[in-house]
């Protein structure tokens, strides 16, 4: 079965709390604290398998939870960080947030790199590190912070140079099966491929390409008619687009209307993709009644729009080799694999997403509470400026400075949340 899209829920581990300790010892009669620190948490960690091709191995698996980091202990002894979770995922896949449907990483950009999605929390603070001249004996330590959640998509692109594409049974499938290994379904039915089959066609030495076959594309496709809408995302990266076609007519349908009716979805799916260039490949020309099919207005039609004709057999093999040289030389003139950039910003975590928070005035001061605003703190270093204005961004983004407002906080007073206190500007 081929899947290629899922949703699935994420959640790093919580770092481990630091001890409470001091040391006692023989002879020692005034040891001081000895409190380890807590252990960080999990992470959660994507890397790519090049050895699948579908997200199928999710369907039954859609939660994954890295181990939460283990408490520090007397004797300064620090707690064992947890232990990752790697998910594997295909080459090509998209890692998107669920909630703002924004790219969070595109899995092609460096395929050998992992890429942490969640971040485990920070292990604790053991006692021993709040000791000072004037507090020899700290009764506290630090709990360690919550590892980060979210819920994500994963959509799968496939990595192909080239893209098969047409209506169907136009010879898709026979035309990859011939120039490549692959050996997807054919038969004399409509809607035979279910799923794009991938085909690495070699041209001697080390050039080559990735060619992708295409389930069949009919009127509507881009509003879901068909297999269209499915498995049209498949050939967003493709550099070039192989534009099947059936020559012979077999089946009373007029080949320049077949490509304009396709290049019609192409542009309303996406006009980018409609630009993208394309050689025409006439198929089943060895069926081919010259009497009957008007070549020269299809000819003519092909050279206005500046595509490339080449007549090609799937059966006979004719016009195979003219059509795969003529692939790799428009290839060399085209940029690499489109690779989608991250649009998701840190704090747009905090926008929109119905986070709880109370405010509530007391003893001079405004309260500001809520889990989340507890786990951001945790990921907050005050002393760094970049750390405090990205703080300071997700205040004004997530709309605790309006609700600060609403309740009455003018500049200058105290806002305090949680541990962390500061004068109000607005």
């Amino acid at each position: 079965m081929f899947v290629d899209q899922v949703k699935i829920t994420v959640k790093a581990g919580d770092g481990g709390n630091g001890a409470i300790s001091f040391r006692r010892e023989k002879y020692v009669a005034a040891g001081g604290p000895d409190g380890g620190d807590g252990g960080h948490g999990g992470n959660i960690v994507f890397r790519v398998d090049h050895g699948s091709n579908t997200l199928l191995a999710f369907r039954y698996k859609r939660k994954f939870e890295a181990e939460r980091g283990g408490d520090g202990s007397g004797s300064k002894f620090h707690g064992p960080n947890g232990q990752d979770v790697v998910i594997l995922v295909p080459p090509g896949t998209l890692i998107k947030d669920a909630q703002t449907h924004k790219i969070l990483h595109d899995m092609s950009e460096n395929d050998e790199a992992d890429y942490i999605a969640c971040r485990g929390g920070r292990g604790g603070w053991g006692n021993r590190h709040f000791a000072t001249p004037t507090r020899q004996v700290p009764m506290f330590a630090k709990n360690g912070t919550r590892g980060e959640g979210r819920e994500l998509e994963l959509e799968l692109k496939m990595l192909a140079d080239v893209g098969l594409i047409g209506y169907p049974s136009v010879g898709k499938s026979s035309i990859l099966a011939k120039i490549s290994a692959a050996r997807p379904k054919i038969a004399d039915y409509h809607f035979t491929t279910l799923s794009p089959n991938l085909g690495v066609v070699h041209t001697g030495g080390e050039s080559g390409f990735v060619a992708a076959d295409i389930p069949g594309l009919i009127e509507g496709a881009a509003d879901g008619a068909g297999l269209g809408h499915a498995f049209l995302r498949h050939i967003d990266r493709c550099r070039l687009l192989l534009h099947v076609v059936d020559i012979a007519c077999l089946e009373e349908r007029d080949p320049i209307e077949d490509l304009k009716q396709i290049n019609s979805e192409l542009e309303r799916y996406s006009p980018d993709l409609a630009q993208r260039p394309q050689i025409v490949v006439a198929n089943k020309a060895d069926l081919l009644d010259r009497e009957r099919v008007d070549t020269d207005a299809f000819e003519a039609y092909c050279k206005e729009n500046g595509w490339p004709v080449v007549y090609v057999s799937a059966m006979t093999g004719e016009g195979m080799k003219e059509m795969v040289n003529l692939a790799v030389e428009t290839l060399r003139e085209l940029p690499p694999l489109r690779v989608y950039k991250e649009e998701y910003e840190p704090e747009d975590a905090y926008v929109g997403g119905g986070k709880e928070t109370s405010i509530r005035k007391e003893n001079g001061k405004y309260i500001v509470e809520g889990e989340w605003l507890f786990n951001l703190l945790g990921q907050i270093n005050f002393d760094d400026y970049e750390s405090l204005n990205y703080f300071q961004r997700v205040l004004q983004r997530s709309g605790v400075v309006d609700a600060l407002t609403e309740a009455g906080c003018e500049d200058g007073d105290t806002v305090e949340i949680y541990d962390f206190e500061f004068d109000f500007v607005k």
